[in-house]
Parts: C-alpha cells; sequence; structure tokens
C-alpha cells in the first residue's frame, strides 16, 4: 500500500494594523487562501507582541503607522522579546528613510496597500519562504546610507557569491538565481548557506543589509 503524501503545514500569519476595516478585509482575503492560516490581530504595539510570542506565527504583516506608535517600535520590542518570525511591512505608504530603518531592523519585505491582492499573496508566499521583497529604491537608500569612509576589514567573495548575491538583491528566490546562472537549487542554497557562515548572519534581509554595507563597489 502506497503511503499517502504528507501534508504541507499552512503558512501561520498574524497581523498587526490599528484600522479595524483593513484588518478585517486582509483576514478575509488571507483566509482564502488554502496554504495561509491567519492566527490572529491586533491594533497595536503592545498587544501585538504579546499575542505573536503567544501564537509563534511564521510571519507578521505590519504597518507602519500605528496611531502613536510606529513599526519600528515593534521590531525594537520583538528583538528585546526574542520574537523569530519574519516581518513583512505593509503600508499605505513609508519615507525613504523609515524604509531604510526598517531594512536595518530586519524587516524582510515592504508591500505598498494600493498594490493588487494577488500580488500581496505572492509576496507573503516568497517572505515566508525566505526570500527578501524591496523594492529598488529603499535598497538604493541604505546604499548611500552606508559610511563610505568605513575601514572595517571584510571577507573576500568569490565570484560566484557575488553573482549570488546580486541576483539575490534583485529579489530572485532560490530556484530563479539557479536558473540565471546555471545551478541547482540546491546549489544556490549551498552557496547562501556558505554566505550565511562568512559573514556571520542568520537571515536573507541581513545578508541584503552586509552585502550593500560592505561589498556595493562589487555588485
Amino acid at each position: 500500500m502506497q503511503a499517502s503524501p504528507k501534508s504541507v503545514a499552512p503558512i501561520r500569519l498574524y497581523l498587526i494594523d490599528d484600522h479595524a476595516l483593513f484588518r478585517e478585509g486582509l483576514v478575509a482575503l488571507l483566509s482564502q487562501q488554502p496554504d495561509f492560516q491567519v492566527a490572529g490581530t491586533a491594533d497595536s504595539v503592545a498587544h501585538g507582541l504579546e499575542a505573536v510570542l503567544a501564537a509563534k506565527p511564521d510571519l507578521v504583516l505590519l504597518d507602519v503607522d500605528l496611531g502613536s506608535e510606529r513599526a519600528i517600535d515593534f521590531l525594537y520590542a520583538a528583538r528585546q522579546a526574542g520574537v523569530t518570525a519574519r516581518v513583512l511591512v505593509v503600508t499605505a505608504g513609508i519615507s525613504d528613510a523609515e524604509a531604510v530603518a526598517l531594512i536595518r531592523e530586519g524587516v524582510a519585505g515592504i508591500f505598498h496597500k494600493h498594490s493588487a491582492p494577488q500580488e500581496l499573496c505572492a509576496v507573503v508566499r516568497k517572505v515566508a519562504d525566505g526570500d527578501v521583497c524591496l523594492e529598488p529604491r529603499y535598497l538604493k537608500g541604505l546604499f548611500q546610507s552606508v559610511d563610505r569612509n568605513s575601514t572595517k576589514t571584510t571577507p573576500t567573495l568569490s565570484d560566484r557569491e557575488l553573482v549570488v548575491v546580486r541576483f539575490l538583491l534583485r529579489g530572485l528566490a532560490n530556484k530563479e538565481i539557479g536558473d540565471r546562472i546555471g545551478l541547482s537549487e540546491s546549489s544556490v542554497k549551498s552557496v547562501l548557506r556558505g554566505l550565511f557562515d562568512k559573514l556571520g548572519v542568520r537571515t536573507r534581509s541581513q545578508l541584503v543589509k552586509i552585502a550593500l554595507e560592505q561589498y556595493s563597489a562589487l555588485l
């Protein structure tokens, strides 16, 4: 008797947004996706942090403007509390400076509310899978904020590692990178693991940050 295939666990999501109408609409949208599970919602940093620690979602969808609070406040508190969930910022508007600050704090993506619903679902899946989804203008802002006078010694990256990083900065998934440079998806993952170890980072967003800070002249 052939064994039945293992079921894939849904992506557990938590929403933090201070607009009830938007929260309810987003819950309705995301709940229609068979691979998503909405673990809960909150309207403030305090309520959101407490609930995220209890629910342990895979991904937090976080608004920038939370009334008297900002998304950066949640990120600071989450880091101190040991939250491991990835964070996707979903916003109606954000300055380049604030976007750079959020990227520095480790957000895995910034998505604009005026975009199509199917685009949000696609970005949620990519970010939950470990990708980084950031517009080039935000990456440019991050690059411009780097201290070009830094004399810190940095590890040397191989030609293959540099190529992988270039495509990573363009938001490509592992399979897409592999298709572009003739490597298998597992080989791309192996290159990324090597980069993580070499640069002392744990996430793709941290790798993006280090690449722009220390290797911008080579990319």
